[in-house]
């Protein structure tokens, strides 16, 4: 008996499991960039649902940027992964990843338009509600979101998880409407004190509705499970690495942050 009811559980996880979709969608950002959009929902829910962005680390857009958003579609939202390098490239060499970010920051205007195209790519999204969208980004991604956000863009919320915190585009006050949840690597070396006092004094001018998570003995890149083995190899670094009470507390806050926004 116990055999068959462990079968049976067994079967209906994989049920669980099975609903949620996923699909690459080429795309294009304004200035003809090809992109490839990773996109996820769990079909076994009817009609429309917010939607959430999700942009990747320095890497690209890789398998954890991806896995992410399965895990958003896992929890009812409609979730994509977007492109902000083209082609859909990624690299696992620190060398390549930071050609690769600095090449998409080198002109603000373009990264702010393949941010865009993927934030309208899911808005068209049938299984979306294009009326409560959010985004999240980690490392490189979360200073993305967290541009958007300074913007004004018209999100519901961004979450940053190990994110850029620096700019040289200060949000004006009043301009920014989005609510946002910063999820900081008390250990982080690679955004500096100096870095964090600056974005909480720009927050507070600006009138941003924010809140700052210091999370401690976590460094840079805690929420991803392959940072230890990133940080290792013959190409000597970056200081990053895998704090799982970290990502489980920031994933937890973004929850309930988004479960708040969008009620």
């Amino acid at each position: 008996m116990r055999t068959f009811l462990a079968f049976v559980l067994l079967a209906l996880s994989g049920l669980g499991q099975a609903a949620v979709k996923t699909q690459e969608i080429p795309y294009q950002s304004a200035d003809g960039t090809k992109l490839i959009g990773y996109y996820a929902y769990d079909d076994a829910l009817k009609g429309p649902r917010p939607g959430v962005v999700v942009v990747h680390e320095w890497w690209g857009l890789n398998d954890y940027a991806k896995r992410r958003a399965r895990d958003l579609a896992g929890l009812g939202y409609s979730a994509l992964a977007i492109d902000m390098y083209g082609d859909g490239k990624n690299t696992e060499h620190p060398k390549d990843a930071m050609a690769f970010m600095q090449a998409a920051l080198k002109d603000s205007a373009a990264a702010s338009a393949r941010f865009q195209a993927g934030l309208d790519l899911l808005k068209q999204q049938p299984h979306t509600d294009p009326d409560k969208i959010a985004a999240i980004g980690y490392c490189f991604g979360g200073g993305v979101v967290l541009n958007a956000a300074r913007q004004g863009l018209p999100l519901a919320g961004v979450v940053s998880f190990h994110g850029a915190l620096a700019t040289s585009t200060p949000a004006a006050p009043g301009n920014v409407k989005a609510k946002i949840l910063v999820e900081h690597g008390a250990m982080d070396s690679m955004v500096t004190p100096e870095n964090v006092t600056a974005f909480k004094a720009e927050m507070d001018k600006a009138g941003a509705d924010y809140k700052f998570v210091s999370l401690e003995g976590a460094k840079h890149g805690f929420s991803n499970p392959d940072a230890d083995r990133l940080s290792h190899g013959d190409h000597g670094g970056p200081d990053i690495g895998y704090n799982k009470a970290a990502d489980e507390k920031s994933w937890a806050d973004m929850q309930a942050f988004l479960k708040k926004i969008f009620s």
